[in-house]
């Protein structure tokens, strides 16, 4: 008799977030997973879960991490050439619409979904289950773990603009013998970028593995002791064209099937 497929959590706000969801659901599906949604108006105890992911969305209140919220900038989306667009139109439109019509970030802040997400992520950790922190989730995971961030990541960029887009036009750095590397099987990738937030002090126990080429902003973590809690910056739900972005998922399955 075949075993049940592992059961992965995926957080989100109680408004909004709907293709982030689906895309979600379908990188854990593609992956051997079963996907389980989970919302501040609809939790889910960590008894049902195999593994976690902590989903993308408003930023993490800052009086979390010993700092007073800031005025936020507003990213300006960057410009594309007619190419891009044509592209954009004939091979992503639903990321393009789920992105614009659904994204996850409501509200500056929703401290219902702190208190949720730190919550699951406390006994996520505590039974060592796999646990993938996807932008404002890998932001959380760091403070969890005592660390702090950059409310505004403006400053990080001169000349060049700051990237502000759901296709892959941010190249990161990807530090060797990490787990991430292992997953991504290169050293130098592209990736998307949707946040104005990134890590300042890396958590206890938290190693960075990931930054974004030619400035210092800190694109990926990882925990020196768990087998499987990873952060990320950007968006591998949205990449899911690219194979290297799925390998996150299939070892994140993979790794929840062991904790089952």
């Amino acid at each position: 008799m075949l075993s049940k497929k592992p059961v992965i959590g995926v957080t989100g706000p109680n408004e909004g977030g709907a293709g982030a969801w689906f895309f979600t659901a379908f990188s854990i599906r593609l992956a051997g997973g079963k996907p389980l949604r989970i919302t501040p108006n609809k939790p889910k105890s960590i008894d049902e879960l195999d593994g976690l992911i902590l989903g993308g969305g408003a930023d993490v209140e800052p009086l979390k991490y010993g700092q007073q919220r800031i005025e936020r900038s507003v990213l300006v989306r960057n410009k594309r050439t007619i190419f891009e667009w044509i592209l954009s139109i004939l091979f992503f439109p639903i990321y393009w619409l789920a992105r614009y019509f659904q994204h996850t970030k409501r509200s500056p802040v929703d401290p219902k979904r702190d208190e949720l997400e730190f919550k699951l992520l406390g006994r996520a950790v505590d039974r060592k289950l796999p646990v993938l922190g996807i932008c404002r989730g890998m932001q959380l995971m760091n403070v969890h773990f005592k660390g702090t961030l950059h409310q505004d990541i403006r400053g990080f960029y001169g000349e060049k603009s700051q990237v502000s887009s759901i296709f892959p036009k941010k190249r990161v750095e990807v530090k060797k013998r990490s787990k991430l590397h292992d997953l991504l099987e290169t050293e130098v990738c592209n990736v998307n970028a949707l946040h104005n937030q990134a890590i300042d002090k890396p958590g206890e126990g938290l190693e960075v593995v990931a930054k974004e080429l030619n400035t210092e902003v800190r694109q990926a973590i990882e925990h020196t002791e768990l087998p499987f809690v990873i952060g990320v910056q950007w968006h591998p739900e949205y990449l899911i064209q690219i194979a290297r972005q799925r390998n996150i998922f299939k070892e994140l399955v993979k790794s929840a099937a062991k904790a089952k």
